[in-house]
């Protein structure tokens, strides 16, 4: 049943260097997640089951493709029903309109009138996780405050520098917002704010007309202190993408059938784009441990503690361990590929030798050809 209680706003803000060169050609929301998913999932999906059906999306120029190969019309994500409403606006247009005198939120400010939601829900990029986003919005209409804030209790090696963390005050309300870079680790566990914020609608716009800042994730930020703001405590799975090392887990977690069932199978499901596909084949030499596959590959060698997505071919005496294959890759006979990142539209050839290690993960870029052994990450 639609709803105009809340409407959504979905940025993509956060990239990182440290992802490339997977993040060469695509925002880091559209990278691959569990065989099937994409990162950008979890935030629409979190839209989704709270019934929102007016999303406006804040995105680089430049990075937009893969984006809308993914979206299509929003069918599964109830985005191309009579009543939605969908929106994509460039960053780069908030710096040119500022750059000539005019307001620069003057387009989530239109979508924001438009929506006619009394609250407005702000989901960021990076995150992986299935919230609850009524949850939230009870909490927030129970406390009325103007703002309120999710975090999550996350121990320092899973933080990046630029994430922020929330100081609160015993009855729940910030205190002060730190970049973690800015903090000296000595606590066990931080509050981790997950980028998502709801406020109340007619407070936003007001707020938004007067602001000149070009980042609408800052601006909620250093509005957290100024203001009395409520804040919502996550306890679901999260996993926080921010270089290569973290996706590489965060997907290897979903191995652990613990995680997997918390983040994929809990009361709220996760969408993703439906492609109807035969299933996958194993082949009687086929030799598969502890792994994930998805529909319409071949196998006919070893895969272990692996997650390889869909129309990827693994030939027979092929061996894949600990490693991370994307979409419509062909692993040649006898090839070994070893905690390794391997990037869509791959070949390998046959008995080529891909070895990284568990602190040394070798990444090898979309629609490449490999040749010839590649060890270490060089």
């Amino acid at each position: 049943m639609k709803t105009n209680k809340m409407c959504a706003i979905i940025g993509n803000e956060h990239e990182y260097t440290d992802l490339l060169p997977l993040t060469q050609d695509r925002p880091l929301s559209t990278l691959y997640f569990d065989c099937k998913y994409r990162i950008i999932d979890f935030a629409l999906s979190s839209v989704a089951n709270a019934n929102i059906r007016s999303v406006f999306m804040l995105v680089n120029e430049g990075r937009v493709k893969s984006i809308f190969d993914h979206l299509g019309g929003g069918r599964e994500w109830g985005l191309d029903s009579i009543g939605s409403y969908q929106y994509f606006s460039f960053y780069q247009d908030m710096v040119r309109k500022k750059a000539q005198g005019e307001a620069p939120f003057g387009d989530v400010i239109d979508f924001l009138r438009t929506s006619k939601a009394p609250y407005t829900v702000y989901l960021t990029n990076k995150f992986v996780g299935n919230l609850d986003l009524r949850a939230v919005l009870k909490i927030h209409q129970e406390q009325g405050n103007q703002l309120t804030a999710v975090f999550k209790r996350k121990p320092a090696a899973g933080i990046a520098p630029d994430d922020r963390i929330l100081n609160l005050k015993k009855d729940g309300t910030v205190e002060q917002v730190k970049a973690f870079r800015k903090i000296k680790p000595a606590e066990k566990v931080y509050n981790l704010s997950l980028g998502v914020f709801i406020a109340n609608t007619d407070w936003l716009i007001e707020q938004l007309e007067n602001s000149q800042t070009l980042s609408l994730e800052e601006f909620l930020f250093d509005s957290l202190a100024q203001i009395k703001s409520s804040t919502y405590e996550y306890t679901g799975y999260v996993s926080n993408i921010y270089n290569l090392t973290s996706y590489y887990q965060a997907n290897m977690d979903m191995l652990n059938s613990e995680n997997y069932n918390s983040l994929l199978f809990s009361s709220q499901k996760v969408i993703t784009r439906t492609k109807n596909e035969v299933a996958t084949y194993f082949a009687a030499s086929s030799d598969v441990q502890n792994s994930q596959i998805a529909t319409g590959c071949v196998i006919k060698g070893k895969v272990a503690n692996s997650l390889i997505s869909r129309r990827t071919l693994v030939e027979g005496g092929a061996a894949v361990e600990n490693s991370i294959v994307m979409g419509s890759a062909q692993i040649g006979a006898k090839a070994q590929v070893v905690y390794a990142l391997i990037d869509k539209n791959v070949t390998i050839d046959p008995g080529v030798k891909i070895i990284g290690q568990p602190n040394q993960l070798v990444v090898v870029k979309k629609n490449e050809h490999v040749t010839a052994d590649i060890r270490g990450g060089k």
